[in-house]
C-alpha cells in the first residue's frame, strides 16, 4: 500500500472543512466567532412564541390540534436538526420553542399555508385617489410576485398599468416586476417545458375562442352568517350610522372616485373599523365601500379568506381585487418543491397536481383563456392591467396574500411553477408548508419572548468535563497497555475530535445542528466505539506476531482480519443512530444524531490514518523493540519460541 496517498486524503478532507468553517459565505465575525458551535435550547436558552388556535371561530379539536402540532414540528425539522420543543398547552394553545434568537424563523412557522386558486372577478383602482382613503402599503407577502415564464404555451405575466400585455404565442415574452404604486409587480404561474405539447395555447385570440362563461359576481354561494357576525354586523352598523350602513348595503359597484372624490363622503366612518369588523362584513361590502382600505383588509383574523365555495376580496397591486371561488386548492398539489430555474437563474417552486388537481387545474386555466370581453374576469384583467389584457387572471392565493396575479395566455396541463422573489430560503419555505399540509386551524400569534437555558452553562462544562475525562482514561489505559500503540490511539482520538468539532461547526451554520446535553452524550459514547476498533486491531495484530510473522508482515495481515470485524461493529452501531434517529423527536433525536456523525468519523480516521500510520510505524526500530512498541510479551516470545509454521513442518 501507499499510505502516504491516504495520509494526504485526510489532509485534503481537514483542509477543506476548515475552510469551510472560516471562509463559507455563513461564517461571519471574528476567527473566536467563526469556530463557536451552534448551542441548543437547554445550553443558553432561546425564544418561544405562543400560538392561540381556533376553527371556524370555535375551539379546534383535540385531533386538529395533533395534526397542527405535527405539522409544525415537520416545519422545524425542515429548517434543519433544530430540536425545537413543540407542546401543546390546554386545549387551544400551541408553544414553540426554538435556540437562539428566533423570531424570524417563528414568524410564519403558524401560518397556515391555504394555497388557492382564483379568478379575478373584480378590481377597483380609486382606492388610493380618496382623500378619504390613505394611500396604503402593499401587503408584504412572505413571496412576491416577479414573473420568469417557461416556453411554449406558458402563462405570462402581465405588466403594470401602462404596459402592453403579452400576446398569446408558442413562446411566452418574459415578464418583469414594475411595482406600482402601493405594491410588487404580477407574477406568473409558468407551466415547464414537458408541458408544452398539451399545454399550447390555441392560435385564435381570446374573442374568437369559445366563450366559456366566467363566474359572475353572484356564482359564489355566500358564506354562511353565525349568530356571532350578526351581532358584530348589527355593533358595526350602529358605530358607522344608520345612514352609512344603509347607503353601503344599497351599493351595487365600486364607487368611482375618480371623477367625484366627494362620492366617498357617506361613507366616512367605514375607515375607522378595525380589521375583525371589516371580516364581518360580506364581500360585497368590503369591495365596493371606497373606505375600506388595504390596509383595513390586511388586518383581518388568519383564515379571512380560506372559504373554498365563497367569493373574497384581497388586495393586490395597492388596489382592492374580488376573487371567485376557489377551483384548485393545496390539497390539488401532490408535490412542491423548490428548484433554481436554469433559464432565469430565479428560485421557482414546481407544482406537480393529483390527478385530479390536474383536472381542475386545466379547466380552471381553459376558463381564463377562453373568456371573452363580455366576462366579469376579463375587465378585471384589463383593469388592473391598464385595459390591455387579452384574457382572465388567475390568482394564487397563500393564506390572505395574494401571491401573483397572471393572465392565462394558454390551458395549461402538466406542471406548473410559482414564480417571484424568492431566495433559496424562501422557495424551500413555501415548498415545505405545501408539502406538509395546511394547518386545519386558524393561530393568533403572542409576542415572541426570550426563555432562559433549563441546564446552562454550568451543565455544558461539565459535560465537556466528562468528555475530557473520559479521552483522557481512555489514553492513559492506551499508554499503559500499548506504549507507542497507544500514541497511535492517542492522536486518532484527537483527528477524530477536530473533524467532529469542525463538522458541528459547519453543519450548526449549514443545517441548524444545535448541540445539546444529549448531543455531547452522544459523542462521549461514541469514544467507546473508537476504542473497541483499537483493541480489535491491536489484538489481532498480536494474534499475527504469535503465529510467527514478522512486525511488519503482521500489519497488513492483522488489517485484513480485522477491517470487517470492525467495519460490522462501527456498521450497527450507525444503523441504531439511524433507527433512533427516524423514530425519536427532540433531544433524543440529537443524541442519535451525534452518535451516528461521530462514528462514521471515526471510521474516516480508522482507514486514513490509523492503518497508513501503523504501516508507516512497522518498518521503523522501534516498533521491533518489546519495550517500546507495546507489543511487549508477544515480541519477546516470538524471538525466542520457535515459529509454529517450523514446528508444523517438522512434524
Amino acid at each position: 500500500m501507499h499510505p502516504g496517498r491516504q495520509l494526504g486524503v485526510l489532509g485534503l478532507v481537514f483542509l477543506v472543512l476548515y475552510l469551510a468553517v472560516f471562509f463559507a459565505a455563513d461564517a461571519k465575525g471574528s476567527w473566536k466567532d467563526r469556530l463557536e458551535p451552534k448551542l441548543g435550547l437547554d445550553l443558553i436558552g432561546g425564544t418561544q412564541a405562543t400560538y392561540v388556535a381556533s376553527q371556524l371561530g370555535q375551539p379546534p379539536t383535540t385531533e386538529a390540534m395533533k395534526t397542527a402540532q405535527e405539522i409544525i414540528e415537520s416545519r422545524v425539522n425542515a429548517l434543519g436538526v433544530s430540536e425545537a420543543e413543540v407542546v401543546i398547552q390546554g386545549r387551544d394553545t400551541i408553544v414553540v420553542s426554538l435556540a437562539g434568537k428566533a423570531e424570524d424563523q417563528l414568524k410564519d412557522l403558524s401560518n397556515a399555508a391555504n394555497m388557492r386558486f382564483r379568478l379575478l372577478t373584480g378590481v377597483t383602482g380609486d382606492v388610493a385617489e380618496s382623500a378619504l382613503n390613505p394611500t396604503t402599503p402593499a401587503p408584504s407577502p412572505s413571496v412576491s410576485g416577479s414573473a420568469a415564464p417557461k416556453p411554449s404555451g406558458s402563462a405570462a405575466a402581465p405588466a403594470t398599468s401602462g404596459s402592453a400585455a403579452p400576446k398569446a404565442s408558442g413562446t411566452a415574452p418574459k415578464a418583469s416586476s414594475a411595482p406600482s404604486a402601493g405594491g410588487q409587480g404580477g407574477g406568473q404561474v409558468a407551466p415547464s417545458p414537458s408541458v408544452s405539447g398539451s399545454a399550447a395555447a390555441p392560435a385564435a385570440s381570446a374573442s374568437a375562442a369559445a366563450p366559456a362563461p366566467a363566474p359572475s359576481a353572484s356564482a359564489a354561494a355566500p358564506a354562511p352568517v353565525t349568530q356571532d357576525v350578526k351581532e358584530l354586523r348589527a355593533a358595526i352598523e350602529k358605530k358607522v350610522g344608520a345612514a352609512a350602513w344603509t347607503a353601503a348595503e344599497k351599493l351595487t359597484a365600486p364607487v368611482e372616485l375618480g371623477t367625484d372624490p366627494k362620492a366617498g363622503l357617506p361613507f366616512k366612518a367605514f375607515a375607522s373599523l378595525t380589521g375583525v369588523e371589516v371580516n364581518a362584513l360580506g364581500p360585497q361590502m368590503q369591495f365596493n365601500v371606497p373606505t375600506i382600505s388595504c390596509a383595513q383588509l390586511d388586518q383581518r383574523p388568519n383564515g379571512a379568506i380560506d372559504a373554498v365555495d365563497a367569493e373574497v376580496v384581497a388586495c393586490y397591486n395597492g388596489a382592492k381585487v374580488k376573487l371567485d371561488k376557489a377551483e384548485v386548492v393545496g390539497d390539488d398539489i401532490a408535490e412542491a418543491s423548490h428548484q433554481l430555474d436554469q433559464t432565469t437563474n430565479q428560485w421557482v417552486v414546481a407544482l406537480d397536481f393529483k390527478s385530479e388537481g390536474q383536472k381542475k387545474w386545466a379547466a380552471l386555466t381553459r376558463k381564463a383563456y377562453e373568456a371573452t370581453q363580455t366576462d366579469a374576469c376579463f375587465v378585471a384583467a384589463g383593469m388592473l392591467y391598464g385595459g390591455t389584457a387579452e384574457h382572465c387572471s388567475v390568482a394564487v392565493v397563500l393564506d390572505k396574500t395574494i401571491i401573483s396575479a397572471p393572465t392565462i395566455q394558454a390551458v395549461l396541463t402538466g406542471q406548473s411553477q410559482i414564480t417571484g422573489d424568492f431566495n433559496a430560503a424562501s422557495a424551500k419555505e413555501l415548498a415545505d408548508q405545501l408539502n406538509f399540509g395546511a394547518i386545519p386551524v386558524t393561530f393568533t400569534a403572542g409576542p415572541a419572548q426570550t426563555v432562559s437555558a433549563t441546564v446552562g452553562g454550568q451543565q455544558l462544562e461539565a459535560g465537556l468535563l466528562a468528555a475530557a475525562i473520559g479521552l483522557g482514561l481512555v489514553a492513559i489505559y492506551s499508554f499503559f497497555y500499548y506504549r507507542m500503540l497507544g500514541l497511535v490511539i492517542f492522536l486518532s482520538l484527537g483527528l477524530s475530535a477536530l473533524l467532529t468539532f469542525g463538522a458541528l461547526v459547519f453543519l450548526g451554520r449549514s443545517i441548524g445542528f444545535t448541540l445539546t446535553l444529549a448531543g455531547i452524550v452522544g459523542f462521549i459514547v461514541s469514544l467507546g466505539v473508537a476504542a473497541d476498533s483499537f483493541i480489535i486491531y491491536f489484538e489481532r495484530l498480536k494474534d499475527e506476531i504469535h503465529e510467527g510473522r514478522s512486525p511488519r508482515a503482521a500489519v497488513p495481515r492483522a488489517w485484513q482480519r480485522a477491517r470487517r470485524t470492525i467495519i460490522s461493529a462501527n456498521a450497527i452501531t450507525i444503523m441504531c443512530a439511524v433507527v433512533l434517529y427516524i423514530v425519536s423527536i427532540g433531544q433524543v433525536q440529537g443524541l442519535a444524531f451525534a452518535l451516528g456523525l461521530s462514528t462514521v468519523l471515526d471510521l474516516l480516521v480508522v482507514f486514513l490514518f490509523r492503518h497508513p500510520i501503523m504501516t508507516l510505524l512497522a518498518s521503523t526500530k522501534a516498533f521491533l523493540s518489546p519495550t517500546v512498541s507495546g507489543l511487549g510479551r508477544v515480541l519477546r516470545r516470538s524471538q525466542t519460541e520457535e515459529p509454529v509454521s517450523s514446528r508444523v513442518k517438522e512434524a
